[in-house]
């Protein structure tokens, strides 16, 4: 019979056996000796007053020293512990990526295995079931074994002090001091922790501490909790392990990073699950047959690393990565997740939230097909291609031909072929690209909305004078005289169908003028339109009413914009802000607020109206046959006939070609551009390419739906198309002096150079 057993049986208290147990010292060859020679003389002495009671002498010690253990406090904060929050696909199923600080994801004891659960019991705290928070028997077994310099297989801490221990030392609201001395070998930390241990016994049940403790045991490898451990190990979940995987993984908590068998000794981990088999033998939890079974099976490992945040995602899919980010960007902007973008980040990486996103992965894999088929990931000009879905503003699809990566990239340009800047969406460095004539349908909806009719004409001539004053090649008398790029084909009469097919500029820049340029900046910004260049900002908000090239697209756009834009059209009137979520579920199972947020800022019948005009340069026909001629009439082939609408954009010398289209269920947004040279035009060739690869996009998005027709607008936007509108004479409007640097020449001067530049 050793000493410690002997105090027990005496009555000595919980802290006063603590206080022995704290005295072991390290294991050099003298303190081996001294220790010996201590334990026998406490042994002795514990024989001596084997009549007196063990509070009266060591608790009077334990009191002088740290106060009385009853004054120690025993609630025990437990916060939650830090939780990867996963993200899917639209379909709920798909994991694109997780994000996390700790690789930790909590589970039900229902969702271990019954053979893990008795593992870790046999390997850590045989008599779990039968203390009360604090084993004598083992302390002593465990002080006696350190003293004498043996090998201990298991310590003298049960599994509810083990799990005090890991609270104390993850409690966010603890500092980090606090939190180190939840480690340290100090009697006052023991104290405390017997102390705690015991008082969570008397509110908990066995089950839910053997829970709480398995979801927050370190097993090495960078996996908190089994369930990570289970993934991380053996690619599974806990409730699959085998046998000899659970004898595996209940080894490791001992030494975690000793007995890894993917970082450190497998002949060590073998031998720890060796002990822990036959421990449940032992223990009659399983026979002895199935331990010898179990303990001659090899190590068969499946390690897999857990993705974590835009970089490293699931399966190596960095087509997914854009989304990903712009995941993210939106996340750190809800006030939902958090007061602060620190809050909201650190619910992302530690709040266990599932995420149902919006990317679709059929439509992101032809997305991103078509963006590479039309430049490779080695070509500096890119492709970014966005798809929306009308009346939600769910982004469905993130395309451009880039890897998503922190990378070198050659010669020092940002965005070749490495990049993490956002060229989908904008943001950052990014401003955007000239959509060229896309923007010829805010012009259009700005004057449907101040009641002119589609049927409005006007005898378009190939270069209109206007009240710009201009010099150059883009002047006629002083003033700014914007042409048409194909005059045979596009000069004469033209009314909105035609003039938006035909993309005819002169009718156009007289249609913006006739309703008020401010008007139509106006517009583009009510339906989502943001100016990230300094310099389209300023204009916008200094001096819109003179921007009379804005009809032109020579503000600084993106994809998901445009898109999101003509699906508000598709939407009829609805703008929906763009949206990257389907759902968002918090750990606890409750839904968090993401809802669309949308809100009606075009009447129906504007939107119906333009829609009308908008099947025109696709190849399709207006109800009131008024189509005659269009700059992509591909798209009407590719899509089958089904209904749709949509515009080519060409900036000045084909630095940039752009396509966006759009049925009733899906808009999509393509912009052929070189993000890191603007004077690099990409040229009239590509167009083609372009709009075929949006076409086939927004083909795959509406494959399996219903075909669903475009409304007509009303009789009174239609107008009656008999009937021509003469031209008035453009006002030159107020003259200023050359040298105010703010008035509309300098301003329009500044912009000429852009458009002369690219």
């Amino acid at each position: 019979m050793n000493w410690l057993t002997v105090a027990a049986q005496v009555g000595w208290s919980t802290a006063s056996l603590a206080i022995l147990e704290s005295m072991a010292l390290p294991r050099t060859p003298l303190s081996r000796l001294f220790t010996v020679l201590l334990t026998g003389l406490l042994a002795g002495l514990v024989l001596a007053v084997a009549v007196l009671p063990g509070n009266l002498l060591l608790g009077f010690a334990a009191r002088s020293a740290f106060g009385s253990y009853s004054a120690l406090p025993d609630v025990l904060r437990t916060p939650a512990t830090p939780q990867r929050s996963y993200v899917y696909a639209n379909d709920g199923t798909t994991l694109l990526t997780t994000f996390y600080d700790v690789n930790r994801t909590d589970v039900g004891l229902d969702e271990i295995a019954p053979t893990m659960r008795a593992a870790i019991v046999a390997a850590e705290d045989r008599r779990f079931y039968n203390h009360g928070g604090v084993d004598l028997r083992g302390m002593a077994r465990a002080l006696v074994s350190n003293a004498t310099g043996g090998e201990t297989t298991q310590g003298g801490s049960t599994l509810t002090m083990q799990y005090v221990r890991n609270v104390l030392k993850t409690d966010p609201g603890r500092t980090a001091e606090e939190r180190a001395a939840a480690t340290e070998q100090t009697v006052e930390r023991k104290l405390q922790e017997i102390r705690y241990a015991k008082a969570l016994e008397q509110r908990l049940s066995k089950d839910e501490i053997l829970n709480r403790y398995l979801n927050i045991a370190y097993f090495g490898s960078g996996a908190y909790g089994i369930s990570a451990a289970s993934q991380r190990y053996f690619a599974k979940t806990p409730a699959d392990l085998t046998l000899s995987e659970a004898a595996l993984l209940a080894g490791l908590v001992q030494s975690p990073e000793a007995y890894n068998p993917i970082d450190g000794d497998q002949e060590a981990a073998l031998a720890r699950r060796a002990y822990v088999l036959n421990a449940m033998a032992d223990t009659g939890v399983i026979t002895a047959d199935e331990a010898a079974a179990a303990r001659a099976e090899p190590l068969t490992l499946r390690p897999t690393a857990q993705p974590n945040g835009c970089t490293a995602l699931a399966g190596g899919q960095d087509d997914w990565s854009f989304f990903c980010d712009y995941l993210r960007q939106w996340w750190l902007t809800q006030p939902v997740f958090g007061e602060t973008v620190e809050e909201r980040e650190q619910a992302l990486r530690r709040g266990g939230y599932t995420v149902v996103t919006s990317l679709d992965p059929k439509l992101q894999a032809t997305a991103q097909q078509q963006a590479t088929s039309v430049y490779g990931y080695d070509e500096e000009r890119v492709l970014p291609i966005a798809a929306v879905e009308p009346g939600t503003g769910r982004v469905l699809a993130m395309a451009v031909n880039r890897h998503y990566s922190l990378a070198a990239n050659p010669a020092g340009q940002p965005n070749y072929p490495n990049t993490v800047n956002p060229l989908i969406s904008g943001g950052d460095s990014v401003a955007g690209y000239q959509a060229g004539s896309t923007f010829k349908l805010f012009t259009m909806l700005a004057a449907l909305e101040a009641g002119m009719p589609l049927s409005t004409g006007f005898d378009a001539p190939s270069r209109l004078p206007t009240r710009y004053d201009a010099d150059g090649d883009s002047s006629c008398d002083g003033r700014w005289c914007p042409a048409n790029s194909n005059p045979e084909w596009m000069d004469g009469y033209r009314m909105m169908w035609d003039g938006f097919g035909r993309s005819v500029n002169t009718y156009f820049v007289w249609l913006a003028e006739q309703v008020g340029p401010e008007k139509v900046v106006e517009m583009a910004q009510r339906l989502g339109i943001t100016f990230r260049a300094d310099s389209d900002a300023d204009f916008a908000e200094h001096n819109a009413e003179n921007w009379g090239s804005f009809t032109l697209g020579v503000a600084a756009t993106t994809p998901l914009d445009l898109a999101n834009a003509y699906a508000t059209v598709a939407a009829e009137g609805v703008y929906c802000a763009p949206l990257p979520v389907v759902s968002v579920t918090a750990p606890d199972g409750s839904p968090v607020s993401v809802a669309p947020s949308c809100e009606r800022v075009l009447d129906a019948d504007v939107a119906r109206a333009a829609t009308d005009a908008a099947r025109c340069p696709v190849g399709q026909q207006s109800p009131f046959g008024q189509c005659n001629g269009g700059t992509a009439t591909s798209v009407n082939q590719i899509l089958g006939g089904r209904p749709v609408a949509g515009k080519t954009g060409s900036s000045e010398g084909n630095a940039t070609e752009t396509f966006v289209g759009f049925t009733p269920q899906i808009a999509v947004a393509g912009i052929a551009a070189n993000p890191d040279d603007a004077t690099d035009a990409v040229g009239a060739a590509v167009q083609a390419e372009v709009i075929a690869a949006v076409a086939r996009v927004m083909s795959t998005a509406v494959q399996g739906q219903p075909e669903l027709a475009f409304d007509a607008p009303s009789r009174a936007l239609v107008g009656d198309p008999r009937r021509p509108v003469e031209r008035p004479e453009p006002d030159r409007g107020p003259q200023r002096e050359p040298s105010d640097d703010r008035g509309p020449l300098v301003e329009f001067r500044r912009w000429l150079d852009r458009l002369n530049r690219g």
